[in-house]
């Protein structure tokens, strides 16, 4: 995916995003993650991935950790997410509130709207239509303290249940749960 008139070369703040561990179980359950491959300088893959598996992972949610990455020359987790966005065969899925700390994060609003206009990714979600379950989800994970990115990216994640959620903190995203009880399915960086 070309990167378009994306600057990596900024001295962006980081935010603080946990190494994710790998697939496992929390209260009984299979976490159902994807680790996409480390690439090594030689421009091949540092692990072996299933072909046809990556095909089904392709479409996904973004979260900002890896729009933030992807942006970021000096982020990281930046090489990850620029070979996992050079997979994707249409936008990423996202929202308002991602968009926002991502501009604060990158402390350049110009460079999140060029991810819309270059077509990285595609907002799909308005919050007024969802309040009710925005707000139940905040009363849920109140002890988590989440921000409202991450009840957006739930709600997306039960509107599009083929899709992934893209992140770097993948923390959160191991207790936050779909439709109650459902495990959402993610894309992170290895350990």
């Amino acid at each position: 995916m070309d990167r378009g008139n994306f600057s990596s070369d900024r001295n962006f703040p980081r935010a603080t995003c946990p190494a994710t561990a790998g697939a496992g179980a929390v209260a009984g359950r299979e976490i159902q993650e994807i680790h996409a491959p480390r690439w090594q300088a030689s421009g091949s893959p540092a692990g072996s991935i299933n072909a046809q598996r990556v095909l089904e992972i392709v479409n996904g949610i973004a979260d900002t950790g890896f729009l933030v990455a992807f942006s970021s020359s000096r982020d990281i987790y930046h090489e990850w997410a620029v070979n996992l966005a050079e997979q994707m065969t249409a936008p990423l899925l996202t929202c308002e509130a991602v968009l926002a700390e991502t501009a604060f994060l990158l402390q350049h609003v110009g460079q999140a709207l060029e991810m819309i206009a270059d077509g990285l990714v595609a907002l799909s979600f308005d919050c007024n239509d969802h309040l009710p379950q925005l707000a139940a989800l905040a009363k849920t994970y109140q002890d988590r303290k989440p921000d409202l990115a991450d009840l957006c990216l739930i709600c997306m994640s039960e509107m599009y249940r083929k899709h992934s959620v893209i992140t770097v903190d993948a923390e959160d995203f191991r207790v936050y749960r779909r439709n109650k009880r459902e495990v959402i399915p993610l894309i992170c960086p290895p350990e």
